[in-house]
């Protein structure tokens, strides 16, 4: 029994000494596996922290071309804008030039056909300015003196005063001023006295221009072979001699 003592303390102190090893063995291990484990934590978060970095950056340059974008497109908006505006405006004011200039032609053209009537007419009846040539009285004279103060006003159809007339509501309120009362448009003023041949004109008579009833045009006569009236927008108001354009027929109110 003692050497089976003696044996058995004697082994004991080998298998001591080997748990040391075991366990610095196994330490060394766990540390490997601490050590790799911290690098690939270090290395995804190092991976996250760059993706992330990637993700802010790619957001930054599409708010960036979005942003560029749409001040792109505001621009071209503002100049196609600048330029439909500017192309109108350029139509509008071409349209305006044409629209003088033919009124200019059809003025011109007026004209000339009422000189070539006034010729035949003063060779066929010299009597009508000697007749025209009676000074105005009375009514007629009020008449005449409105039409006169008028000269220069504008025309604008539709119009009645007191800086803007047509040729009927001229012809309305210069008589107006006498004390009478005619119809508002042409067309009635053409037959609302005693129709008088152009060979026998006095002052205050209406002219009118146009079948009688029917009338586009009426003026006032003021004698002297002139009459008054409100043409059209490019003259508007003026006096103008009969030969300018002849009428077509008078009535005498007065």
């Amino acid at each position: 029994m003692v050497g089976t003592v003696a044996v058995t303390g004697a082994a004991a102190p080998a298998h001591a000494a080997e748990d040391p090893v075991e366990t610095t063995a196994e330490l060394r291990a766990l540390n490997e596996i601490l050590s790799t484990s911290t690098s690939e934590a270090a290395q995804a978060t190092e991976t996250y922290a760059d993706l992330t970095g990637l993700r802010h950056e790619h957001a930054d340059a599409e708010r960036k071309a979005f942003t560029t974008a749409q001040r792109a497109a505001a621009e071209l908006r503002a100049e196609e804008e600048a330029q439909a505006e500017a192309e109108a405006e350029a139509a509008r004011l071409e349209a305006e030039a044409q629209e003088a200039a033919a009124a200019r032609e059809a003025e011109e053209a007026a004209a000339s056909r009422s000189a070539e009537r006034s010729t035949l007419a003063a060779a066929s009846a010299p009597a009508a300015t000697e007749s025209a040539t009676a000074p105005a009285s009375g009514s007629a004279a009020a008449v005449i003196s409105f039409v006169q103060s008028q000269l220069g006003d504008a025309y604008v159809m539709g119009a009645t005063g007191p800086d803007a007339w047509d040729c009927s509501s001229l012809v309305q309120a210069a008589y107006a001023s006498a004390g009478i009362s005619l119809p508002r448009t042409s067309q009635p003023q053409s037959t609302s006295g005693t129709q008088v041949s152009l060979s026998n004109l006095q002052p205050g008579d209406i002219l009118y221009w146009g079948s009688a009833g029917s009338a586009y045009h009426v003026a006032i006569y003021i004698g002297g072979g002139q009459f008054i009236g409100a043409q059209n927008s490019s003259t508007g108001v003026v006096q103008r001699d009969m030969a300018w354009d002849t009428p077509t027929g008078a009535v005498r109110v007065l």
